[in-house]
């Protein structure tokens, strides 16, 4: 794989692109070929989840000293969820580089915000690999933490509000969620909902509760039409 434009546009040297190559392979892509010589991406994307959570608590710890533990705990949520690490992969054209199962690409996966959002926390992984914490920080600092303003966090902040006033104001009709899917054990469930309205779907999401999941499928109809709009 050539990685160079995104070297050049991150400003790195990528020591190791064994790694980086591993990041941008998607289990689909590894299960189809069964002789085990492409290593899929989910143990980078623990890692770089893990790397993720550490480096914007520090920076959200030293840029709002005034904050609670749980305002501090709700920001990070924020800027960690899916849409927002979808919204940076998608910024950086990480899904032009990922390599996908015959399935998956016919399905639009190179687009899907849950891939997209797992192919950013697996570069952060390889990233913390080859290029050791300071690299890692020195890459959101550059291309995550500037964009995070007051107006990008409101974004992120209600969704189901922000899709209700829109439907209400254009008056589209009514809004319905259904939990679609419901998996792991009790003290691990994973939700996905659906956003309907009038019985059409609008999009989909999933969270560790049903009330995450339900504000993953706003953000996804909020960006479904505004897609549209362009």
């Amino acid at each position: 794989m050539d990685f160079s434009r995104l070297e050049e546009l991150t400003g790195f040297a990528f020591k190791n692109r064994k790694l980086f190559q591993q990041a941008f392979t998607h289990t689909s892509f590894a299960h189809e070929r069964k002789n085990g010589t492409h290593a899929d991406n989910e143990r980078l994307e623990f890692l770089g989840d893990a790397v993720l959570e550490l480096v914007v608590s520090e920076y959200l710890f030293q840029r709002y000293p005034k904050m609670s533990e749980g305002e501090l705990t709700r920001m990070r949520a924020r800027i960690v969820c899916e849409p927002s690490l979808a919204s940076f992969a998608r910024e950086l054209g990480f899904g032009n580089y990922v390599r996908l199962g015959k399935g998956e690409e016919m399905t639009g996966g190179r687009n899907r915000p849950s891939l997209l959002a797992d192919l950013f926390e697996a570069f952060i992984g390889a990233l913390f690999l080859d290029q050791g914490l300071d690299g890692a920080k020195n890459f959101l600092h550059t291309f995550m933490f500037p964009k995070i303003n007051e107006e990008w966090l409101a974004s992120m902040l209600d969704a189901k509000s922000q899709l209700q006033e829109f439907v209400q104001h254009e008056r589209l009709g009514t809004l319905a969620y259904r939990i679609v899917d419901m998996q792991g054990p009790a003290h691990d469930r994973h939700f996905v909902a659906e956003v309907y309205l009038d019985n059409q779907p609008l999009g989909r999401g999933s969270g560790r509760s049903k009330k995450e999941a339900e504000q993953h499928a706003a953000m996804e109809a909020l960006k479904n039409w505004q897609a549209k709009q362009k």
